[in-house]
């Protein structure tokens, strides 16, 4: 079996796994299993009023999982796939693990065919954040995956060094960018000119 299925198989049975990502790595689990949510939580010390983002290999495959108006489909045909987060209405299938209890939630889809490959075999939106404990550094390599992180997953995908710069967290609703990272300034002006 194949790394990228094995990743997917530990996912379909509620594991954690480490993949690259455009941006760096993150920390995925099926994004719509509530238990799988928590031990991404757990695995990271994330404080559980954050919420956490998922990834999807198609923006026709987020609305599986969101309510996206017209200007944040426009928004997302424009900047997805790539290192951009869209804030928007989740459909009841999205855990309030996932979202902290928000009416909100970030979709990704990542500019990396692993990830897209992974989503699709996995069959579920995976979680997207960083693959860190809460509060250190993004990683950029596997080499760099602290002790704690390794041990909570099942599999992890080496894909080398990864760019780092973070996603662009943005609520394209509202018109509000959330996290500056990767193309901020584009998205910004985006929203100035609509």
């Amino acid at each position: 079996m194949s790394e990228l299925e094995s990743a997917a198989t530990a996912i379909r049975e509620g594991e954690l796994v480490v993949y690259p990502t455009e941006t760096v790595y993150g920390l995925g689990a099926n994004a719509v299993d509530s238990d799988a949510v928590e031990r991404v939580f757990e695995a990271k010390g994330r404080d559980r009023s954050k919420p956490v983002s998922m990834a999807v290999p198609s923006v026709p495959s987020a609305l599986d999982y969101v309510r996206a108006t017209d200007r944040e489909r426009e928004f997302m045909a424009a900047f997805l796939p790539g290192p951009v987060t869209v804030l928007c209405q989740r459909r009841d299938v999205v855990p309030d693990e996932l979202t902290a209890g928000e009416d909100r939630v970030g979709v990704r889809v990542p500019d990396h065919d692993l990830v897209l490959r992974l989503c699709e075999r996995a069959g579920t939106p995976i979680t997207s954040t960083s693959a860190n404990v809460s509060g250190s550094g993004s990683v950029r390599r596997i080499d760099d995956l602290e002790p704690s992180i390794r041990e909570a997953v099942a599999v992890t995908i080496d894909g080398g060094e990864t760019a780092g710069t973070e996603s662009t967290v943005v609520d394209v609703s509202s018109g509000t960018v959330h996290r500056r990272g990767a193309r901020a300034d584009e998205i910004e002006a985006w929203l100035e000119a609509r």
